[in-house]
Formats: structure tokens, C-alpha cells, sequence
């Protein structure tokens, strides 16, 4: 089994990564982006038995910082 884990900043929160991605784009000369929120991705590979309940706990004790941060996660058999 496999697990996707999309984790963002939450809206409002401060992106310096993204701001920074956001300008250099622009100094390369693509015009016509608005702005930048920068992310990660993590995939897992877990045992059968895993339930998403335990990713989820994976997510708020490590894998995200929930005070500032929103995650989606993607269990794949």
C-alpha cells in the first residue's frame, strides 16, 4: 500500500519559497504569474494493514506542522 501526502501553508501564512520562485519567473520572463505557494510532497510505502487513521497521525506528530500547515492525504492499495 501507498500513501500521498500533499502538505501546503496554510492561507495567510507567510511563503518566502514561494515569493522567491514567484520573482525569479518573472526576472526569466514569464509574465503573467500572479503568485507562488511552495509545497511537498511525501509518498510512503506501508504495509497492507496500514489505515489512514495512522497516516493521518504520521501527519499532525511529524510529517506536517498542523499550527501552520494543511495536508491532503492519497492512500493507494
Amino acid at each position: 500500500m501507498k500513501a500521498t501526502v500533499k502538505i501546503m501553508l496554510k492561507n495567510g501564512v507567510l511563503d518566502p519559497q514561494g515569493k522567491a520562485i514567484e520573482h525569479a519567473l518573472g526576472s526569466l520572463g514569464f509574465d503573467g504569474v500572479d503568485s507562488v505557494r511552495q509545497g511537498k510532497i511525501i509518498e510512503l510505502d506501508l504495509a497492507a494493514n496500514t489505515s489512514e487513521a495512522q497516516v493521518k497521525d504520521m501527519c499532525e506528530k511529524l510529517l506536517a506542522n498542523p499550527v501552520i500547515e494543511d495536508y491532503e492525504i492519497l492512500m493507494v492499495a
